[in-house]
């Protein structure tokens, strides 16, 4: 895609997923809300609103709005203070955008994401048809992690992520990613030789490329982040803009801002979507070489029949992880059976297990419907990574 073409892309979004990052929403000399830098996010993002486009707004700075009330004098690094002034930020910080966004007469909702609304089949879809429904009333959804709950175990990691995630959940048209960063460089920035990117596409060769800028001391993302929420978007179809907070009206109008992420795969089913890049995995099944052949090269199902080992404990309906027989995650899907009961009928036939347990146990072990390959295979199990709240 030439870069004219990738800018237009951008311009021309109708549904448009925005992230904001802490650093943007906050004052630089004590790291709490600034009002003015709150009112340019809304101005910009009312106006493609008035335009007739779609906006859901990806926000952090729950805990930056906590702080003063609290009488915190920096953000804290112990997670159950981290949830306290995110509990008491995040109704400070949805009162700013409502009273700002009401000027301009759209009302806006709140939405607040655990992983487990995104991992569980019937929750991700009930997230998926809420935020339907809120753009159809013409409502601007606030999106952040529900930090208040979230724990260091299961967490979507950072808002830069969440974003990606979002923005496949709401089949957005782009992705937004402002910071205090304006653009991905071959270098760092204040270096004379630094050179802005402009356009990564599928063959962009990363080495070389400075990521070494980091979250604000209000912030938890950086560059690395960044790159990888592209490429968890760019790889459902969704092209997205890395660039400040103060280009944002120029990024929303398809400008020559910023750099720009091209989509590397197709949109695919909501579904294929979630079990590769948003599901965590409650366990894991071993394969045999003809099984993990069987799905890899003729796209079939699981059956038990070819499973050596369970590993962990689930329920039926849950996520787990398939495992080839060199020890590497090969594919992700919804299992049918309990682990305990999956332990009883691996290795045996259909036919088998029917006469051995009855008719109601005849059944896959995982529906080829509900299994996505992941394509680079990888020795652990993909359950997210503490990092601090955003």
């Amino acid at each position: 895609m030439t870069n004219g073409r990738a800018a237009h892309a951008f311009g021309a979004a109708k549904r448009i997923v925005v992230k904001i990052g802490s650093s943007s929403l906050t004052a630089e000399a004590d790291g709490r809300l600034d009002p003015d830098r709150i009112q340019a996010l809304v101005d910009t993002l009312a106006g493609a609103r008035s335009a007739g486009r779609e906006v859901v707004l990806v926000s952090s700075g729950a805990i930056a709005a906590g702080l003063e009330p609290l009488g915190l004098s920096r953000r804290p690094n112990d997670l159950p203070t981290q949830q306290a002034a995110a509990s008491v930020g995040q109704g400070l910080l949805v009162a700013h955008y409502t009273r700002r966004f009401h000027e301009y007469g759209w009302p806006v909702g709140q939405v607040l994401l655990t992983v487990d609304d995104v991992t569980r089949q019937q929750h991700y879809r009930n997230a998926h048809e809420t935020f339907q429904k809120l753009l159809q009333l013409g409502v601007i959804p606030i999106v952040n992690e529900n930090d208040t709950v979230a724990t260091h175990e299961i967490r979507f990691g950072d808002n830069d992520r969440l974003a990606a995630l979002v923005a496949q959940l709401v089949h957005a048209d782009a992705l937004f990613l402002f910071s205090d960063v304006d653009a991905l460089y071959t270098d760092h920035p204040s270096k004379p030789n630094a050179r802005r990117i402009d356009v990564v596409g599928s063959e962009f060769d990363f080495n070389g490329v400075d990521t070494s800028r980091t979250g604000s001391r209000v912030g938890t993302g950086g560059m690395t982040t960044k790159i990888q929420a592209a490429g968890i978007a760019t790889s459902a179809g969704i092209p997205v803009l890395v660039t400040a907070a103060h280009n944002a009206e120029a990024a929303l109008a398809g400008e020559d801002v910023g750099t720009r992420f091209t989509p590397t795969g197709k949109r695919r089913p909501t579904r294929q979507l979630w079990l590769q890049h948003i599901s965590f995995a409650a366990g894991q099944i071993h394969l045999d070489e003809g099984a993990a052949r069987a799905l890899t090269e003729r796209n079939a199902s699981l059956l038990p029949v070819g499973i050596t080992d369970v590993t962990g404990d689930f329920e039926a309906g849950e996520p787990v992880n398939l495992v080839g027989p060199d020890g590497s995650v090969i594919a992700r899907g919804l299992v049918n059976f309990t682990s305990h009961d999956l332990r009883l009928v691996k290795g045996r036939s259909i036919a088998e297990i029917g006469q051995r347990f009855g008719a109601d146990w005849e059944r896959v072990a995982v529906h080829r419907d509900v299994l996505a390959l992941l394509g680079n295979g990888s020795s652990s199990a993909p359950r997210d990574q503490a990092r601090a709240p955003a």
